[in-house]
C-alpha cells in the first residue's frame, strides 16, 4: 500500500482515524501497532520486520541495564546481517560468478519492505541506549509502535527513537496539528502525484525515442533529478504529515535541496535524517575531522561508500556515492574558497547533482558512460529535432512549475502575505479551498493515471 492510492487516503485512513479518536487514550498506540502492520503486511508477505523489531526491542533492555559495548557489537552485528542477508547476499553472488569464474547459486530472497529504513532505526535506537542519550523501552508494545509507525515504515524518514520517545508515551493531539498534518499530507501528495508522476511519465517516453538528441538526453537529466526529489521530498512531506495527525512530530528530511550553492550544502538539504545518521554513528564515532588528515579522507570515503550502497545492491549506487565523496573532498580541500554562493555557485551545484542522478537512475555502469557521451554530444547526436521540441513544448509548463516549486519562493511569498492582516484572512478562506482542490485533483489523476510509482520503495 502506498500513500499515494486511492485505497490509502479513502479507506484505510478515514477507518484509522475514526478507530484512533473514538477509542479511548489508552488504545491508541495499539490501534496504531495494529493499523500499522495492517498497512505492511498488506503486500508484505516476510516476517522479518516483526522478528527485527522483537530481538532489538530485548538487545535494548539488555544494553539498557548493562552498558557493555559487547552487547551493543552483537545489536549492530545482527541487523546488519539481517539486512546483508536479504539486499546484498546475491549481489556479493553475482560479483563473485564473474571474478572467479564459479556459479554459485542465487539465493531465494525477497527484499523486505523498508528493511534499510527500519534496520537503521533499530541500530540508532541500541545506540544512543548505549550512550544513555535515551533510557531502554520497557513496553513491547510502545517499542513495537516506534517501529512499525505506519508513515516512516516503508520509505522513510529515518525516526530516531529519542526523538519521539515522549510522545510514544504521551503525546498531544490538537487540532491544530491535525489540520497542518493534513495540509503538509496535501501538499507532499500533489508533489507526487502532479510533479513527480508526470516529470517521471516525461522521463519514459523521452527514454522510448527512437531518435533521441543532445536535447532530449538533457531534459531527461534534469527530469530524473526533480522526478526523485518531487517522489522523495512529497514522501517525507506526508509522513510527516500523517504523524501530525496522530500527535508526533517527525524532524523535516528536506530544505531545498536544489538551491544548495555547494556540494556540503546540498547534503545538508537533501535526505537529513539519512546525512546526520551517517554523521552521527559513523563518521564522528571514526574520529571525524579530528584525526590526520588521511585517517580524515578515509572516514569520508567510508561514509560515502556506504551511503551509496545503502541505496541498493549495484554498481551505480556504489558510483554514485564515491562521485559525491570526490566533490565533498574537492569542496573541503580547496573548492570552498570560491563558493561564496551566487549564480556561479548554484550553477556548479546543480550541474552536479543532476549528473549525479543520472548515475543514480542508471541501471549499470555501461548505461551510465553511454548517456553521459550522449548528454556531451560525444556520438554525434543532433542537438534537436522535431520529436524532442514536441516534448519540449508539453512538458515545459510542468518543468518551470517544478523549478518554482523546489525553491521557498512560494513560502516567502505567503510569509509576506500573511504578515498583512486584511490578506491574512483572505488565506483563512482560501487556504482550505486550494487544500480540497488539490485533493480533488490528485484524487482525479490518480483514478486516471496507472503511472505511480514510488521510487524509494526499493531501499
Amino acid at each position: 500500500m502506498v500513500f499515494s492510492s486511492i485505497i490509502f487516503i479513502y479507506y484505510f485512513l478515514p477507518l484509522l482515524l475514526i478507530a484512533y479518536y473514538v477509542l479511548p487514550r489508552k488504545f491508541r498506540n495499539i490501534v496504531l501497532l495494529i493499523f500499522s502492520l495492517a498497512f505492511y503486511f498488506y503486500e508484505e508477505k516476510n516476517v522479518v520486520l516483526i522478528i527485527s523489531c522483537i530481538i532489538n526491542y530485548f538487545l535494548g533492555r539488555i544494553i539498557g541495564k548493562n552498558k557493555n559495548k559487547l552487547y551493543l557489537a552483537l545489536g549492530v552485528i545482527i541487523n546488519v546481517t539481517i539486512l546483508g542477508y536479504y539486499k546484498y547476499s546475491n549481489f556479493f553472488i553475482e560479483n563473485l560468478n564473474n571474478i572467479a569464474s564459479v556459479n554459485i547459486t542465487y539465493l531465494n530472497v525477497i527484499l523486505p519492505l523498508g528493511i534499510s529504513f527500519f534496520t537503521f532505526q533499530n541500530i540508532s535506537y541500541l545506540v544512543d541506549v548505549y550512550r544513555g542519550e535515551t533510557k531502554a523501552q520497557r513496553s513491547i508494545l510502545k517499542y513495537g509502535t516506534y517501529i512499525t509507525l505506519f508513515p516512516q515504515l516503508i520509505a522513510g524518514p529515518i525516526v530516531r527513537y529519542k526523538d519521539v520517545d515522549k510522545e510514544l508515551s504521551d503525546r498531544k493531539e490538537n487540532f491544530d496539528d491535525f489540520a497542518n498534518g493534513v495540509k503538509r499530507f496535501v501538499i507532499g501528495l500533489s508533489k507526487k502525484v502532479l510533479i513527480a508522476n508526470n516529470i517521471g511519465n516525461m522521463c519514459v517516453i523521452l527514454n522510448q525515442l527512437a531518435s533521441k538528441t543532445i536535447l532530449s538526453h538533457i531534459l531527461q537529466a534534469i527530469g530524473y533529478t526533480f522526478q526523485i526529489y518531487f517522489d522523495f521530498s512529497g514522501y517525507s512531506d506526508m509522513a510527516i504529515g500523517l504523524a501530525l495527525m496522530f500527535g508526533f512530530h517527525f524532524k523535516e528530511n528536506f530544505n531545498y535541496p536544489l538551491i544548495a550553492t555547494s556540494i556540503t550544502d546540498f547534503w545538508r538539504r537533501w535526505h537529513i535524517s539519512l546525512s546526520s545518521f551517517f554523521r552521527d554513528y559513523v563518521y564522528i564515532p571514526l574520529g571525524g575531522n579530528r584525526v590526520s588528515k588521511i585517517k580524515w579522507i578515509r572516514n569520508i570515503l567510508i561514509v560515502w561508500l556506504l551511503t551509496g550502497f545503502w541505496h541498493g545492491a549495484s554498481w551505480n549506487f556504489i558510483l554514485w556515492g564515491l562521485y559525491f565523496f570526490v566533490f565533498l573532498l574537492l569542496e573541503k580541500l580547496f573548492l570552498n574558497k570560491y563558493l561564496k554562493g551566487g549564480i556561479f555557485s548554484h550553477i556548479y551545484t546543480l550541474i552536479i547533482i543532476i549528473f549525479s542522478f543520472v548515475i543514480f537512475n542508471m541501471p549499470n555502469l555501461s548505461s551510465i558512460g553511454e548517456f553521459i557521451k550522449n548528454i556531451l554530444g560525444m556520438h554525434n547526436l543532433q542537438f534537436a529535432n522535431r520529436e524532442t521540441l514536441y516534448y519540449l513544448r508539453n512538458y515545459i509548463t510542468l518543468l518551470i512549475i517544478a523549478s518554482i516549486a523546489s525553491t521557498p519562493i512560494i513560502k516567502s511569498i505567503m510569509k509576506k502575505i500573511q504578515g498583512k492582516k486584511m490578506l491574512n484572512r483572505l488565506i483563512d478562506v482560501a487556504e482550505p479551498i486550494c487544500i480540497v482542490g488539490l485533493l480533488t485533483i490528485c484524487t482525479a489523476s490518480l483514478l486516471s493515471n496507472s503511472f505511480n510509482p514510488f521510487i524509494y520503495f526499493r531501499f
